[in-house]
């Protein structure tokens, strides 16, 4: 049985959402048993910092490569956003702190992430480009999966996966604006295709609300 460790319900945010769904798309789309256990300290129990992680006997493995555009946007619209930041990023990463602590982790995250996208050049970026290059992302993604059930036509794959992960987590989770999820929305294909990943693959478990 492979243990799937991610944060806990009510401090697990955007971008680690994603990463938690894509690894556990993946590994039941390979048919393996996965137990998904959430911790408040999940973050500093992977090799890595990051998360989620596996355990599968004696070896930890952290991370599963995430796809960079949608990455990028849901970290700028998680910690560079200020509405976001403050009604939702910044409570979430704090809540398993007490005060001051927790506001402290969360204003140096929320540094962390900004300082990291000045350096690819994301800092001086309107949540409207953002929006538009996460457009950008869905149309080529759309184009690409056209009327196949998945990328690779019939056979479910790693980048199925990490798309669904990252689409999937962009629909369903709660920001300050539905803009991000209406882009997404928009692609039709793209909606069937995370409905048909989540009733294959995750059919013990409804995630998308009808």
């Amino acid at each position: 049985m492979l243990k799937h460790f991610s944060a806990a319900d009510d401090q697990i945010l955007l971008s680690d959402h994603a990463s938690s769904l894509s690894v556990q798309a993946y590994l039941r789309m390979c048919g393996l048993p996965i137990q998904v256990v959430c911790r408040y300290n999940a973050e500093y129990m992977s090799p890595s910092g990051k998360i989620p992680f596996i355990h599968v006997g004696n070896q930890v493995v952290s991370e599963l490569g995430p796809i960079v555009q949608f990455t990028k946007a849901k970290l700028f619209v998680q910690w560079c956003d200020d509405a976001t930041a403050g009604e939702i990023s910044r409570p979430r990463y704090s809540s398993p702190y007490s005060w001051p602590l927790g506001n402290i982790l969360a204003y140096q995250k929320q540094w962390e992430v900004r300082r990291k996208m000045n350096a690819i050049g994301w800092g001086g970026k309107t949540l409207e480009q953002v929006y538009e290059d996460v457009n950008q992302c869905c149309q080529a993604l759309s184009q690409r999966l056209g009327t196949q059930p998945y990328f690779f036509n019939k056979q479910a794959t790693e980048l199925d996966a990490l798309v669904f992960g990252h689409l999937f987590t962009i629909l369903t989770t709660r920001l300050t604006s539905t803009e991000l999820a209406e882009r997404v929305k928009s692609y039709s294909n793209l909606l069937s295709f995370c409905r048909r990943i989540e009733q294959t693959y995750f059919e013990d478990k409804k995630l998308m609300k009808d």
